[in-house]
């Protein structure tokens, strides 16, 4: 019967499938816990990087391959020359630039998911961490080439998982506090300025419910007198 609001704050999450599950809930305004934000930045960021990975060096051979296959030909004028290499170019560098983009954000994508999520399941993070989401996620994209590729998936997620983590380490001990940490000592830090408003609304209501009662009793006990 107690209005909405006004009950006691749910408590702290205790078990690692809570704080994951805890990872992809708004907040109440709205907004998603700032892993899962970052997990989106990064993998915007690797799709970036991975398209210019590899659409920069397939425009400039498309552009050198057109080039040198088009010596013969005749174009109207200078400009439609550079125009139509650079039109070449131009197509390479959507082709190769989308297959190096989505693969590069994937495992991106795969990989930070499962370091976070590892993170906040163990309600710590550790390089372990790392190399296990690299190791994961590498094998998940050479598991299609068999036993040999899953082996060499693993090894080539692990080596890039701990260097990765090691950096992000390094970050977060610059910083004074993991990720998880930050979120722990806020999640504490919001449950008890909400326990201590609950408590406070609490004897509040107390207080006025025990004015009330006296208020009533008054009148019953001048009757009970006059009688």
């Amino acid at each position: 019967g107690a209005p909405a609001g006004f009950g006691r704050p749910a408590p702290l999450p205790q078990t690692g499938w809570e704080r994951l599950s805890e990872l992809w809930r708004r907040d109440e305004q709205q907004q998603y816990p700032e892993e899962a934000v970052n997990i989106a930045k990064s993998a915007f960021t690797a799709g970036v990087v991975g398209w210019l990975y590899g659409g920069l060096p397939a425009f400039v051979s498309a552009r050198k391959a057109f080039i040198e296959s088009s010596r013969g030909e005749i174009f109207q004028n200078r400009a439609d020359a550079v125009q139509s290499a650079h039109r070449a170019g131009l197509r390479s560098f959507i082709r190769y630039g989308w297959r190096w983009s989505w693969r590069v954000a994937a495992f991106a994508t795969i990989f930070n998911m499962v370091s976070t999520g590892l993170s906040a399941y163990r309600d710590k993070t550790t390089i372990s961490n790392f190399a296990a989401a690299g190791a994961f996620t590498g094998a998940l994209f050479r598991m299609h080439l068999g036993l040999q590729g899953l082996v060499g998936g693993i090894v080539f997620g692990t080596a890039f998982g701990v260097p990765a983590g090691g950096l992000l380490m390094a970050m977060y001990a610059l910083a004074g506090e993991t990720l998880q940490e930050k979120r722990s000592r806020e999640r504490k830090e919001l449950y008890e300025r909400r326990l201590a408003e609950w408590q406070s609304r609490l004897s509040m209501t107390e207080i006025l419910g025990q004015t009330e009662n006296n208020a009533q009793g008054r009148p019953e006990m001048e009757r009970a007198r006059e009688l």
